[in-house]
């Protein structure tokens, strides 16, 4: 046997492994792509068609778990144009960070604990399919995330047919808290009369002194002169007061003898 059978043979097994690798690529594709469309039905995304197109369906996904977009671009750009310097592995292994912290966020908006995201990063397609075909339903009011203010992670984006993550940094509601955007209506009915009894008198107030008047900006105006004279003291009496009457008039001396009779 010859080098050329060697290398017939070769090829063979080579065009055979491609043909598997190309087979397990589609099936991979096909099986992602459906279940992508599940779990876009359950997110409110409009158009089963994106769920088709590759790329677009991940960074749909990147939106729904709160990041942007973008950054799906941007990793595959990266990874891409650096690859022949060899630190494309670089923006790789980020994508493949940032695609594990989207499941994290969109398995917390299906109901599934952080744990989670472990199956995701060892077998992606499992957890997809999981997600996709449980009786789940989507909450997209949970815990925002840390990162929604940041103008490179977060998803600040808007296209038609995508509903809109809430994003805004909210109060974490506790036990028994109706959720956000609901309102609860009032209560009809009766209303409790006043228990009668002791009412504790209101509290005196401090009412502060009022601010003096704020003088004239224009000339200042004399003092008006009174137009009736002040009336004039009274005279004094022209007659003097009578002088005191005169002291009455002393007893008489009673009588030496007292058999005479006063004088």
């Amino acid at each position: 046997m010859d080098y050329d059978d060697y290398g017939a043979g070769y090829a063979g097994l080579l065009l055979a492994y491609s043909f598997v690798i190309f087979l397990i690529a589609i099936a991979g594709y096909v099986l992602g792509s459906l279940f992508y469309m599940k779990i876009f039905e359950k997110a409110g995304v409009q158009g089963k068609w994106r769920a088709w197109v590759p790329v677009y369906n991940v960074m749909i996904f990147f939106k729904l778990g709160d990041l942007s977009p973008w950054l799906v671009l941007y990793g595959i750009g990266g990874a891409a144009l650096l690859s022949w310097i060899g630190i494309g592995f670089v923006f790789s292994l980020a994508l493949a960070v940032l695609s594990a912290i989207a499941a994290w966020r969109v398995g917390l908006k299906l109901q599934k604990d952080a744990v989670w995201v472990v199956l995701y990063v060892f077998l992606s397609i499992v957890w997809l399919g999981i997600n996709a075909f449980d009786k789940s339903r989507w909450n997209p009011n949970i815990q925002p995330a840390s990162w929604a203010g940041n103008g490179f992670l977060g998803d600040r984006t808007v296209w038609d047919g995508i509903p809109v993550q809430p994003a805004a940094a909210a109060p974490q509601q506790g036990y028994g808290a109706a959720p956000q955007g609901y309102a609860p209506p009032a209560q009809p009915g009766y209303a409790p009369p006043a228990q009668p009894g002791y009412a504790p008198p209101a509290q005196p107030g401090y009412a502060p002194p009022a601010a003096p008047a704020a003088p004239a900006t224009g000339a200042p105006v004399p003092p008006v002169q009174p137009t009736t004279p002040a009336a004039p003291p009274a005279a004094p009496p022209a007659t003097p007061p009578a002088p005191p009457t005169a002291p009455p008039a002393a007893p008489p001396a009673p009588p030496s003898d007292p058999t005479q009779p006063p004088a």
